[in-house]
């Protein structure tokens, strides 16, 4: 276990404990009524690293002390509320609002009289682009909802799966779509023959800058345009340890052209889909909003600028901010509820 700096830590006191609890990390947060951070911890203890199913001693060994207040209020999000977490909690479907994830909150009791409950992800099924595929996202939507977006605008969360979310009035998240980008990445350079070049060392951004220019060039060439990793170190034309930088910048480039070619993050009528092609950013006001960690979303804003897009990047513990509204919709965090 380990203890993050309190940079904004509030002297009120405790009122709930926001969990974001992925596949491999568990952050915990500790909030006052008005939502604002005392103290957090963060542990590598997601859902693929707790063994047997031992999800409430994972929790207890991080944040026992917490615990042992019931009158705190305890918010989960993230995987440990898939199929493969703790309890399944049914995804909503979109479009939806935080009012209605407080009213389908999944509760798990703990042991000494604790409550744990569990917010729902979002299913976006069909209709949001003409080839009908399913999409869902658990955890994004209560980092999208602490964001507090306005209506219209668009979320770009880099990770693993990168979700591109679109915001719509009341704080409704109408839809998404994913890019296994971070994915493709982690596999193509460690379990692929593009990675046998590669070697480590200083980052490129001229790598990655020619990488991203020609995946936002030709995006449906992707599969081309990976073999060029390989003939880019075979033919000396990038230095090995610039490879991977090569890699990442034609996979971001492609999924950020697909993104703006593609209608699906778009509010308007499904006729009206492929006939508008304005950029995100008209659309949106202040731009595309980048919510994850600071040097990847750094990476997307660089690729955005190319592509003709102005973005901002979000930080602080949105999770924990989304979990705080959501139970505070649900009433939890009146006098006397928990």
């Amino acid at each position: 276990m380990t203890l993050r700096p309190q940079t904004d830590a509030s002297t009120a006191p405790a009122r709930l404990i926001a969990l974001d609890w992925g596949t491999t990390n568990l952050r915990a947060l500790l909030l006052d009524e008005a939502g604002a951070t005392i103290s957090q911890r963060h542990a590598p203890t997601g859902i693929l690293n707790v063994q047997q199913g031992q999800f409430e001693a994972a929790l207890r060994s991080l944040c026992a002390d917490w615990l042992s207040d019931p009158s705190l209020v305890v918010m989960a999000s993230g995987m440990i509320g898939s199929r493969q977490g703790w309890v399944e909690a049914p995804y909503l479907q979109a479009p939806t609002t935080p009012g209605a994830a407080a009213a389908a909150l999944t509760r798990v009791q703990l042991s000494h009289g604790a409550e744990l409950h569990l917010i729902p992800g979002i299913a976006c099924i069909n209709g949001m682009h003409a080839e009908a595929v399913d999409d869902v996202m658990r955890g994004e939507e209560t980092q999208v909802w602490g964001a507090d977006l306005p209506d219209g605008a668009t979320v770009i969360l880099p990770g693993t799966h990168s979700k591109w979310v679109r915001c719509g009035p009341a704080g409704a998240i109408l839809g998404c779509r994913t890019w296994m980008t971070g994915e493709l990445f982690a596999v193509l350079s460690q379990h692929s023959i593009l990675g046998r070049l590669m070697t480590s060392g200083a980052g490129s951004a001229q790598a990655f800058e020619l990488g991203a220019t020609r995946g936002l060039h030709a995006p449906e060439l992707l599969s081309t345009l990976l073999f060029s990793v390989r003939t880019a170190g075979l033919m000396n034309r990038i230095e090995p340890h610039a490879l991977s930088d090569y890699l990442s910048g034609l996979l971001i480039g492609a999924e950020v052209a697909a993104g703006q070619r593609d209608g699906s993050l778009r509010a308007a009528p499904a006729d009206q889909r492929h006939a508008s092609r304005q950029s995100m950013a008209a659309e949106t006001g202040p731009g595309v909003h980048l919510v994850g960690e600071p040097a990847l979303c750094a990476r997307y804003a660089a690729v955005l600028s190319m592509a003709g897009e102005r973005s901002v990047t979000l930080d602080g513990a949105l999770a924990a901010r989304g979990a705080w509204r959501i139970a505070n919709a649900a009433g939890l965090l009146q006098s006397g509820r928990r």
